[in-house]
């Protein structure tokens, strides 16, 4: 039985067959989450199996990696939200960024994911609450890729770091799962 879940914990401490991380085109490690993940895979491996990828990569693709030094988790997923800064409409990118990060969690069989609320913080642009949004599409994508593969058990977190985060999270998240 699939399942989703909104957890106020880090992604990239959950006890997952996947870790996404909220990449850039670039698949270079930076800040926020994706410095975080990159330092707990090991920097240098996290980074050589990133370069074998051909980049930039488009908003919404995902691409995956081994987890190297990650002892919770066996593969990273580099999932590229848009900025809505510099694309203000770009929703369907939102939603592809989720559901293409299931695509391959199953294309590699496996089950189990941690997402971190992508594009929500500074890619959220002057989006009126990017939270909520990315809250929305997560669970969008969850629906679409289950509705589409009822038979591929799948066991979704997703996770909202920050206290204010996780109140704006939770309202959209329980608005979703009505």
């Amino acid at each position: 039985m699939s399942r989703i879940e909104l957890l106020h914990a880090s992604c990239a401490d959950q006890e997952v067959d996947a870790v996404v991380n909220a990449a850039n085109r670039g698949l270079w490690a930076g800040g926020g989450i994706c410095g975080v993940i990159f330092d707990k895979a090991g920097m240098r491996e996290l980074t050589e199996a990133c370069k074998k990828y051909d980049t930039p990569l488009k908003d919404g693709d995902a691409v995956i990696t081994p987890a190297f030094n990650m002892k919770n988790a066996r593969a990273v997923i580099h999932a590229v939200g848009p900025n809505f800064g510099v694309t203000p409409t770009a929703f369907e990118e939102l939603f592809m960024v989720y559901y293409n990060s299931l695509r391959v969690l199953m294309e590699n069989g496996y089950h189990s994911i941690s997402f971190p609320l992508i594009s929500s913080s500074i890619f959220g642009g002057n989006l009126e609450n990017p939270v909520a949004e990315s809250t929305k599409q997560c669970v969008r994508a969850y629906k679409r890729f289950t509705e589409e593969h009822p038979d591929y058990e799948i066991d979704v977190k997703l996770c909202a770091f920050g206290s204010s985060e996780m109140e704006k999270a939770k309202k959209e998240f329980d608005e979703q799962m009505r």
